[in-house]
């Protein structure tokens, strides 16, 4: 009998579980593929809703697990106008370089097509549903379904739901305030001649995608003889600039040369090291743990100088460290030094070990975030997350020239505004943003045009889109468990309103999303998992998964959900061999 799968997603973290699942030898499976858009494999970052031309990739092809082929294979069969558009072609192609967004999306969609090809051959199933809006997820257990509700009526019914929905930022005051955007995407609605100054909320690289787009429509970059990049101002908006606001008032680090170009995935600490540890935790994974093991005691052989400068350091006192060489200096000036030293790792193809493992350690943090103590998960965000955001955001070099360029022609800055700055939205249009500045003074700037760039925000459970689900209990909200009966009790004493206490006298802290399991099963408030649905959509499960990977995440839990989704298989098999041996 076949196993009925619905995959809700048809971007990169669907493209890689309908990927597993060809790829798994298995042939009664019927697969049903649902995508709001009219295409599949780009999703929102690798499409017009998240790219204009301009817009580019922070890996190259020698970083992306192969999928079908390779993107340099693919070049060779990609469409004429597609890489002229680009000025790609197989004798330029370098698998080190960065990619327009936009190339790479078209990449995505050849691959989704291949396999699809590929799974017709082997006997699967699948039948894809493009433009189809899914309303509803309805779990019914006493059928052993659950059913996919399409545009409030049409129901089908499916043994397993792996939901793969990916970015998604709400419009709350976009279209209600003028001059007011809630994310810059899709881009093209920031290509507007602006005659005055603009505020960006972030430095991200989601900052730097909304500069890239507002600066090329209020000038031109041009390259000078000795190939240093330069912007002009056109005459028609000689009152253009742009303002970037920070919490912490610094830039993201710049893309340099990865050694392990995929991050250590197979290596560090083991799933079942990881198992003794909490064994022997009362049941927590320590957070000084993994920053020991899976990052202080990576540098003993491969730097020991480095390990001899860190080895006596604890969380703490090594960002603070990392934190305060980037402090003391400007900035612009910080991302010109950077931006030499990447050029020169790229060049000689060496890493910045100590960013790199960062990455890594960022990365291996997915699986045991959901046993770290509540104490050590807000460690993890106060104190290790923000060091970790700004060191592995690999900016591309592109969009480091962009800035520089920008910031030399006196039209770009940045200030850093602190974790209580406002903005206060006007009905009149814009925003007076509200902060305290560096001489303790505060300050209240009015901005025409305000676009809130800090990034995809990890939802809150409030915000999961499947009602049904809520109402049902079928999932429930992601919290962790303080160790300490007093520090919980000091949270709520500081009226943490994210700290709660349950009916055995224990303290618990809300973090963002829905619970999730190892295996990526929601489960509900008694911790029972769900067999049937699976919840790759990473915006809903931020607080049990707080690395947004990307690619690296898609092909790592889409493994972890293929190895669940035949265990009962495997586990018959196994019986079925007992039985015969005796």
């Amino acid at each position: 009998m076949n196993k009925k799968i619905a995959i809700l997603g048809g971007g990169p973290s669907g493209l890689f579980m309908y990927k597993r699942l060809v790829e798994s030898g298995r042939k009664h499976l019927d697969i049903h593929i649902f995508e709001r858009k009219a295409y599949l494999g780009a999703g929102m970052p690798y499409s017009h809703e998240g790219a204009n031309d301009e817009h580019i990739t922070n890996v190259s092809d020698n970083e992306i697990p192969r999928i079908f082929n390779s993107i340099a294979e693919w070049v060779e069969t990609a469409p004429v106008e597609l890489l002229e558009r680009f000025n790609i072609n197989a004798e330029n192609f370098n698998e080190y370089k960065v990619l327009p967004r936009l190339f790479f999306g078209a990449y995505l969609s050849a691959q989704f097509d291949l396999l699809c090809d590929k799974a017709g051959g082997t006997g699967i199933c699948t039948t894809v549903h493009l433009e189809t809006n899914v309303t509803g997820i309805l779990d019914r257990p006493e059928n052993q379904c659950v059913q996919v509700e399409v545009d409030g009526d049409q129901r089908n019914d499916f043994d397993h739901v792996v939901v793969c929905i990916g970015h998604n930022w709400p419009k709350k005051l976009e279209g209600k305030i003028p001059g007011y955007y809630d994310s810059p995407y899709p881009p093209l609605k920031l290509k507007k001649r602006l005659n005055h100054a603009v505020a960006i909320k972030g430095s991200s690289l989601t900052a730097i995608d909304a500069i890239r787009t507002i600066a090329r429509e209020n000038g031109t970059f041009a390259e000078d003889a000795e190939g240093k990049l330069t912007f002009c101002l056109d005459e028609a908006s000689a009152d253009f600039r742009i303002v970037m606001h920070s919490r912490n008032g610094m830039l993201p680090a710049v893309r340099f040369h990865l050694e392990d170009s995929h991050l250590g995935k197979d290596g560090l600490l083991s799933k079942a090291e990881l198992e003794m540890h909490i064994a022997g935790n009362d049941g927590f994974i320590s957070l000084d743990f993994l920053f020991e093991k899976n990052f202080k005691e990576t540098f003993i052989e491969r730097k020991p100088e480095f390990y001899e400068q860190i080895k006596g350091m604890n969380i703490e006192t090594f960002v603070d460290a990392m934190m305060q060489k980037r402090e003391r200096m400007d900035p612009f000036e910080l991302l010109k030094k950077e931006y030499a030293e990447a050029e020169k790792s790229i060049e000689n193809r060496e890493s910045i070990h100590w960013k790199e493992m960062l990455a890594v350690l960022s990365f291996a943090m997915n699986y045991p975030a959901k046993y770290l103590s509540a104490e050590d998960m807000l460690r993890l965000q106060k104190v290790l997350m923000p060091l970790i955001s700004i060191v592995i955001a690999f900016v591309p070099q592109s969009s480091c020239r962009d800035l520089m360029a920008l910031h030399d022609a006196g039209l770009l800055s940045l200030v850093s505004v602190g974790d209580d700055s406002e903005v206060e939205s006007l009905d009149s249009g814009g925003v007076e943003y509200h902060y305290t500045d560096e001489h303790h003074d505060e300050v209240t700037h009015h901005y025409e045009t305000f676009i809130d760039c800090v990034g995809q925000p990890a939802l809150a459970f409030e915000d999961f889109p499947f009602r049904d689900l809520i109402d049902k209990g079928v999932v429930s909200p992601a919290r962790l468990r303080f160790r300490s009966q007093q520090e919980g009790k000091a949270q709520v004493d500081k009226k943490n309103e994210l700290v709660s206490i349950d009916h055995n006298g224990q303290y618990f802290m809300t973090v963002p999303g829905i619970s999730i399991n190892d295996c990526f099963q929601v489960t509900d408030r008694t911790g029972k998992a769900n067999e049937r649905i699976y919840m790759m959509a990473v915006p809903y499960i931020g607080g049990y998964n707080p690395d947004y990977s990307g690619i690296d995440f898609s092909e790592a839990a889409s493994q972890t959900i293929l190895d669940s989704l035949f265990t009962d298989e495997v586990e018959d098999l196994k019986v079925q061999v007992c039985n015969t041996d005796q």
